[in-house]
Parts: structure tokens; sequence; C-alpha cells
């Protein structure tokens, strides 16, 4: 799927602004609402989660249907396009109406969808009704519970003792569920009797030169053009034809650090449409990550797209503060936990020379998780056919629309197939092998996968072990394992890292962290404060540097973030070395040291 972008033969209309919102009176099913003007609405900005923006506990922690709407009128300029309608997220179903009339539905909340509205327009002012729902269940990505997952049976609700008590959503996860239209909503247009559809491309590097590979799929007839420019607008290549291959001369790679990008100009027909594309190579040999055939050692976090108040909402200042605060501190890489991020942040890392782990929404795909999912202690397998998670589907659907508009991105060097989930009990092998397979299918550069391995998944049993190209560890010895004993918890990772050493396949450490309180401090480290923290992290880093299979290390968390209310949770998750409005605790400052002395490439090997 191509960004929306203008070019001499596409216009693009950003619908951002304040909408019409209510909530969903459950009385009435969406068709009904969308049937006239909303009554008695309130103002809600778009893109944002709509969350945090009032003083109501109510919508806060609000689990159904809300409806957002905003009259659409498209000049007459236009009337000879083809007009698309496109959402960047909706979290986590939608079902659009135009003038009360159903034109289009998607589930899943982090990644884009269209629909035509060419011949649905009217050519006057035209009634957009957007129905969000942000429930989450054994269906959905990511996964709701029959409890929450951080509560265990604390969590257990009105809703689980009374059926007339409001509905709740139990996440089976570590974050807040914020919810709504959270990033842009645009118009564009194209050409109508023939546009380009699609761009893929993928590169060979031999030496000093490199070859660029092109498919454009595209709707109509026509001839097709393809030039590549350089940064300095330079053409460097061109051709002709919907696929060939494109010789680049002395060609600049992109690499971490130093995003070097080239424009590669599709023109067919009247449609015309510009996509960046680096060139670089990725690999895996042995326990070594290659990019353009260097061992490169991941250095960086686990995120979230977490800012107040927007939520989850897209906050393009914060994407580029945050990028800034990684140069700063050495950083060079991390993983979109535990959702594809924004387009814009992975055009950002692009030209930013950002490595990136890329994940899926597949997170809670876990019912072992304390207590949490397996409601008043009744056991349920996470794949058990009838009690399960029913999720295996849909999760081939995301990883279909998550490659599909990832594909070209120079920045994106793994796909992420889940976070944390039951990867080692009955029926795992067959959950996922499935998905390996496709993503390996429908990835025209040839990526490694990986799955994001939880503490409590036995080395021997854990199905990423043969499935995963890469090992990636979410380990917490000194925190939730072991903790406060650092002695302790450095023998038992110690001795499990002695069996993935044995493995042969490179380890990147995707989540280690401590729960740190911004401001407490004691003489005596001791659990919460920053010197417990900036401890936890040397003892775990002495570690990976004694193992050479480890090839990078990711901390948990960049900056703090919001959570759903527990015991376990104060404000959110406090694991940040940053706080969650960017203020460096003392391990960034011990970050910022170590990464500053470790390069990019060639360490320890």
């Amino acid at each position: 799927m191509l960004y929306p972008i203008m070019t001499p033969s596409r216009f693009v209309s950003d619908l951002s602004g304040s909408w019409d919102f209510k909530k969903f009176d459950d009385v009435l099913p969406a068709e009904e609402w969308a049937k006239a003007p909303l009554q008695d609405a309130m103002n809600m900005p778009v893109p944002s989660s709509y969350n945090d923006l009032t003083e109501d506990a109510k919508l806060r922690d609000y689990a159904g249907w809300v409806m957002y709407e905003r009259d659409l009128a498209v000049p007459k300029v236009l009337k000879n396009e083809r007009v698309m309608l496109r959402f960047d997220a909706v979290t986590h179903e939608a079902n659009i109406y135009l003038n009360g009339e159903l034109i289009g539905s998607h589930k899943g909340g982090f990644l884009p969808f269209e629909i035509d509205v060419t011949d649905k327009l009217t050519g006057g002012d035209d009634r957009l009704s957007v129905a969000v729902s942000n429930i989450i269940d054994y269906t959905t990505l990511p996964v709701g519970g029959k409890a929450d997952m951080m509560g265990g049976l604390m969590g257990t609700g009105p809703a689980e003792i009374d059926d007339n008590a409001p509905r709740r959503n139990n996440p089976n996860f570590d974050f807040f569920n914020y919810s709504g239209i959270t990033r842009p909503v645009r118009l564009y247009t194209t050409p109508k009797e023939a546009y380009i559809e699609d761009i893929v491309l993928t590169s060979e590097v031999n030496d000093k030169d490199a070859v660029i590979n092109y498919a454009v799929k595209v709707s109509g007839s026509g001839e097709c053009t393809v030039t590549v420019t350089d940064a300095d607008g330079k053409v460097v290549a061109e051709g002709t034809g919907l696929n060939g291959s494109l010789n680049v001369k002395d060609v600049q790679l992109w690499q971490p650090g130093e995003g070097y990008m080239y424009d590669v100009n599709v023109k067919f027909g009247d449609d015309e449409y510009t996509e960046p594309f680096g060139i670089r190579t990725v690999k895996v040999d042995g326990t070594q990550f290659l990019i353009n055939g260097r061992p490169f050692y991941f250095k960086g976090y686990g995120k979230h797209e977490d800012t107040f108040p927007n939520g989850r909402g897209i906050n393009l200042p914060m994407n580029t503060k945050d990028i800034s605060i990684m140069k700063w501190q050495g950083a060079n890489s991390f993983r979109t936990s535990h959702y594809p991020y924004s387009e814009e942040m992975m055009r950002l890392c692009d030209r930013e020379g950002i490595v990136v782990i890329d994940e899926t929404t597949a997170v809670g795909v876990n019912l072992e998780f304390g207590g949490g999912a397996n409601f008043q202690g009744q056991k349920v397998r996470t794949f058990d056919k009838e009690h399960g998670v029913q999720t295996q589907e849909h999760h081939k659907d995301v990883i279909r629309d998550l490659i599909s508009r990832d594909k070209n991105h120079a920045c994106v060097v793994m796909w992420s197939i889940a976070n944390e989930p039951d990867s080692y009990n009955e029926g795992a092998y067959d959950y996922f092998k499935p998905l390996y397979d496709l993503a390996r299918e429908l990835d025209p550069q040839d990526r490694p996968c990986t799955l994001i391995s939880v503490q409590s998944a036995p080395p021997d049993k854990d199905v990423s072990a043969e499935l995963s190209d890469v090992i990636c560890l979410n380990r917490y010895y000194g925190w939730y394992f072991g903790a406060p004993d650092l002695e302790q918890s450095e023998q038992a990772l110690r001795k499990e890292m002695d069996f993935w050493q044995k493995l042969g396949k490179p380890v990147v450490f995707t989540e280690y962290g401590a729960d740190t309180v911004m401001g407490l401090h004691d003489t005596t480290p001791v659990m919460y404060t920053e010197e417990y923290q900036v401890n936890y992290y040397r003892m775990n880093n002495r570690v990976f540097d004694d193992y050479e299979c480890v090839t990078g290390e990711q901390v948990w968390n960049f900056a703090d973030f919001a959570t759903s209310q527990s015991l376990l949770r104060v404000q959110g998750n406090k694991k940040g070395i940053f706080t969650r409005d960017r203020k460096p605790k003392l391990a960034a400052h011990y970050f910022k040291e170590r990464w500053h002395q470790i390069p990019d490439f060639d360490y320890q090997k």
C-alpha cells in the first residue's frame, strides 16, 4: 500500500481537525446511529486517542463503540478523479458510513485501510460517520482476557459479577488500551482510468555498484517509466516497463546512523508517484546479524507510541524528539513494541538511519500470564480449539497488511511475529509455523523473522528456537525473577545463556528492565530507586558482553508509559530510562556512556 503524497497527478486532503463525537447507546446498533447527524455530540480532535482528553473517568475506561462524524465536501475540480478515503489507523475496529450508508469495515487498530468513494460522493456536503470499537477479546489482536493481566483475580470487576454492569475490557497486555481514530484520515486522488496501485522494490549490492529491482502494480493500461535519482537530484538510473532491474553505479548504501535515500519515480500513463528507497543488505550468518555484510549490534529500546494527552494518537514533534534523544544516547535501533508504528515514524527512521524491528499487534497470545486470562482459576490452554484464542486468521491478515505497508522501508531489518506469546505449550508450533511461512513468502526482501520470547518459555521447548532466524529474548533476571538479589539473578541468566550460545543463532535482548521512580534515591540501592536500575543494567550487560552470540540489547523501556490500573503499576509502567515527558533517569546517562563506546559494527567479534 502506497503512502499518500502530493504529486503532479495526485492531490491529498488531510481531514484532521475537530470532529463530532459520542459514546454509543448500546440499545441502538451503529447503522441506526449513522442514519442521522449526531445529537448532543462533543468535540473530539482527529487524530488522537479519546481517553485522556476529558476529565471523565468513564470515557477513559470506556469499553464499547463510539461514533465520530464530520461533513465532507470535495471540490468540483476533482470530479473527474478517482477519490480514495484513507484511514491510517482506527483502534481497534471501524465501520465507515457515508450519508448513513455503510461503505467499508476494518479490523485491526494499527494499520491503514482505504475505501474508493469516487462514485459515492454526492458533489455537495456529505456526512462521514465512523463507528469505532475498542473491545478486546480472544479474537482480537492485541488479546483481551477474562480478567486483567496485571490484576489477576483482583482484576475481577462488576461485569463478571453482575450481568447488568457496564462492559469492561481486560487487557492481556501491559499497556493502556488507548482507542479512537489515532492516525490521520485523508482523501487522496489518482487519475481515474489508469493509475499506480503499488510499487515493490528490492536491491542487490555488488562491491561498489547495486541493482534496484522493481515491480509496479497498476490498474488500466499505459506506458511505464522508472527513474532513480540520488539525494542531490541527479538521475542515476532509468528504465521502462512494469518490471525491471536498474543499475546504480558507485552506490551510496543506507547505513545505521546514515540514512541515505534514493528517490524512485514511477510514471504510468498520467499518474506519477515517488517512493524513497534505501539500498542495503540484511543477512543472518551463524551468530551474526549482518547489515551490508558487517556484523551489526543492536543498541536501543522497546518503545511505545504513548504521550500525554495524545495517548496513542500520532505525535510528530515527539517522534522527532525521540530520535534526537536516541542519537544523543548513542542508540541505533528500536522495536515497534507491540504494534506497527505510524508510517510517518517509519519514513523518519529511513531518513535518520534508525534500525527497526517491525512487530505485529500479536501481544497477549498467551493465556499463561499470572492468572489474568484464566478467570477464577479456570485453566484454559492458549491454543485450545474451543476455548482458547481464536486469532490465527486475523494474525495472518495483520502480517499481510504490515508487510504490504512496510516492505520497502530500509529501516526495517526484521519482522517480529508476536510479543511474549505462548510459544512453548501444546499447539504453539502449529499456530506459529504458518505465520512464519506467510511472512517469508510475502516479504520481497527476505528479511529475518522472529518472535519475542517470554521468560516463562523453557528454552528447550520454545518453538522460536526452531522457527526464528534470530532469538529475541524478554528477560527480567533481577526484577520479576530474583530481585533484589542481583548475584543470584546473574547466575540464573548465565545458565540460560549457556543454552542459547550452543544453539548457534544470534541473540538479541529485546526487553530487560526494572521499574524506577524518577527522583527516588538511596545510598544502598533498593528496588524502584534510580541506583538499583543502574546496577540492574550493569549486571545484565556484563553477562551480554561475555557471550558472543549476543548481537544486541534493547532496554525496556525507552520512556515510562500508561497502563491499566493495578497494584503493580503506579500511574503506569515506570521501567523507562526516561520519564514519560522524556526527562533522563540515571540509567539514561549510564547507557549514553556505554553505547557511545560500543560501535554499530564489529562489537566483541
